[in-house]
């Protein structure tokens, strides 16, 4: 019923294993890990060639773009070329903070967009505080024919200008909090079919549960907030972004990965 589009399983308190049987519980059956940097990306795609229905995106984050040296970048797109991997990223730009030079993260972002469209991988963006800047990068380079706008943080002008370029747009737990009315005015502008949802998790956590570690679990919380931002119900919500979800990441079949 359910899909987290975006988690961090090897980052949890609790074993990916584990996290994956809870999501399970709560009627999640689709789950993608991601990674943001070289060793957590391995670790992706490690736990989902474990895991039935989980899939892993290998990236860089701009927070660490300073590591994407053209070794790491090579050791990147080996990982990408795994059946299991459908997407690259998370990458894209951060302003908020500057872990990475700002010259840094955009050459990363570079990189990882044009392996994206080489290998037919989705691309996953992080994006804070960096839209016109990121938009420059994607008008210059080309978007994949799949972007993903991961834990959308724009305005309502930005929303509909990811709906004109058809780029799916992933809302995580903050889109319930009470102090976020942008956030759902943003996301109530935001087509049905390019809506996901996403907990990135173990942060973000979706009230009533904000301040505690997030988990796969409390998707259907982010999917129930934007199902009241439409005016539908929550199980709707949950079928039409798991669906989108499949178009999103190149999964036209319910997924059928190796059991574990």
């Amino acid at each position: 019923m359910y899909t987290d589009t975006h988690c961090h399983l090897e980052m949890l308190d609790i074993p990916p294993g584990e996290a994956v049987d809870r999501a399970r519980a709560d009627g999640v059956d689709t789950l993608v890990t991601v990674g943001i940097d070289l060793a957590s990306s391995a670790e992706c795609v490690g736990t989902a060639s474990a895991f039935d229905g989980v899939w892993a995106s290998v990236g860089i984050h701009p927070h660490n773009a300073i590591e994407a040296t053209e070794a790491v970048l090579g050791h990147l797109r080996s990982l990408a070329e795994h059946p299991q991997v459908v997407a690259i990223g998370e990458t894209g730009l951060d302003w908020f903070r500057d872990h990475s030079p700002a010259v840094r993260q955009e050459e990363a972002f570079r990189e990882q967009l044009r392996l994206a469209k080489e290998l037919g991988r989705t691309l996953v963006i992080h994006c804070r505080e960096a839209h016109k800047d990121l938009l420059r990068v994607l008008e210059d380079e080309g978007a994949p024919e799949r972007t993903v706008m991961h834990c959308f943080s724009g305005d309502v002008e930005f929303a509909e200008r990811c709906a004109e370029e058809g780029w799916y747009c992933s809302f995580a737990g903050n889109v319930t909090f009470r102090n976020a009315p942008d956030l759902r005015e943003a996301a109530s502008v935001v087509p049905l079919h390019l809506l996901l949802t996403e907990t990135d998790s173990p942060y973000l956590s979706p009230h009533p549960h904000r301040g505690q570690p997030n988990e796969p679990a409390r998707v259907s919380l982010v999917a129930e907030e934007l199902a009241d931002v439409h005016g539908t119900t929550t199980y709707e919500m949950g079928r039409v972004t798991s669906q989108n979800a499949r178009r999103a990441f190149g999964l036209l079949a319910p997924p059928a990965n190796a059991a574990g």
